[in-house]
């Protein structure tokens, strides 16, 4: 119902933003990811991606400071035994980069550190996501296979491993790189690379 909305945040606590959208404040569920992205910007204006919650007994919003995390709360409430809040309890512990790479390599454990996620659930997510968590960095690329050069050494290595492990191609890899500054930390460097994959 809602993709995003845009306005001034007037209200900031750590599970819930209001954003005043021309009079009217939308009550949003945030996680601590999303808090952190949000934080010292009240009274100015934010844009957050929304998924719209609608239960027999309650209807609820949920905002995001980035696509990435829109997509990967959307994949994550649909494994069995994850609703709404075991899947912001998660994003609440790793960002959606984090996440792509721990479903990847089987890291049930850390998903398990969210809180209200056993160790049961936290493999049940890794099962169920395994096939598709190139998703969470806008599902099936498809490029040119000989066309560019994977950048290499250091950072740029630990960059390429990381996207290595998601499925992702040399060439594919190489074009998500262009244009990503070098001097950026790694995690960064991956959320920028994750989202040139999405256009």
């Amino acid at each position: 119902m809602f993709y995003y909305l845009s306005g001034t945040l007037a209200i900031c606590t750590p599970t819930m933003a209001v954003i005043d959208c021309s009079g009217v404040g939308y009550k949003l569920t945030i996680s601590a990811n999303t808090l952190s992205a949000l934080a010292g910007k009240e009274n100015t204006k934010v844009k957050l991606f929304t998924y719209f919650s609608v239960r027999e007994d309650a209807q609820e919003l949920y905002g995001f400071s980035t696509e990435e995390e829109q997509i990967a709360f959307t994949m994550l409430i649909g494994v069995s035994g994850i609703g709404p809040k075991a899947a912001i309890a998660i994003l609440s512990v790793l960002t959606p980069e984090r996440l792509s790479v721990a479903i990847s390599s089987g890291d049930a454990k850390a998903i398990a550190k969210a809180q209200g996620v056993g160790a049961k659930t936290a493999a049940r997510v890794v099962l169920e996501l395994k096939d598709k968590v190139g998703a969470l960095a806008g599902g099936d690329v498809s490029y040119a296979p000989d066309t560019f050069d994977v950048p290499s050494g250091g950072k740029l290595a630990d960059v390429e491993a990381a996207l290595t492990v998601l499925g992702y191609s040399r060439p594919e890899i190489a074009y998500a790189m262009r244009g990503v500054d070098a001097g950026l930390d790694t995690e960064e460097m991956i959320r920028l690379a994750l989202r040139n994959l999405m256009k």
